[in-house]
């Protein structure tokens, strides 16, 4: 199977298993169109909440395309951990990330007030996938 349609795959199978939400922020997420959301302020914003398909492992660290290092991250968090030079390890990234969901202060005004992203629910979400183990019941 051609990578790229491999990654699809694994991409959907864990946006599945995660309930549509991000491995850690919780926010929902859309694959195909910003439609498959409840409502948006425009297409354009709702780019950073596509779901994208995030190794746990780094490909460059030796990491696979396989299902347990596969888990769906919106846009904005795969992006923003990937930017850094030495990106963390998926379970301090997502502690990161929780404490700013919860100041409100990691996704736009709007990704909270449409009830995209309910800070309550956002240190309970999991990523159903044992590569993602860590990041579960947190």
């Amino acid at each position: 199977m051609p990578s790229a349609y491999r990654i699809q795959v694994l991409r959907q199978q864990s946006f599945e298993r995660q309930g549509g939400r991000c491995c850690y922020c919780s926010v929902r997420m859309w694959v195909a169109t910003p439609s498959e959301l409840p409502q948006v302020p425009s297409e354009r914003a709702a780019l950073s909440l596509k779901c994208t398909a995030e190794h746990l492992r780094a490909r460059s660290e030796g990491g696979r395309d396989v299902a347990n290092n596969i888990a769906a991250a919106c846009w904005h968090c795969n992006w923003t951990r990937h930017r850094r030079k030495r990106p963390p390890a998926p379970d301090k990234y997502r502690e990161e990330v929780i404490r700013r969901v919860r100041r409100g202060a990691w996704h736009s005004s709007w990704v909270f007030s449409y009830g995209l992203l309910n800070v309550a629910e956002s240190p309970q979400a999991t990523v159903r996938n044992e590569g993602a183990s860590k990041l579960v019941g947190r």
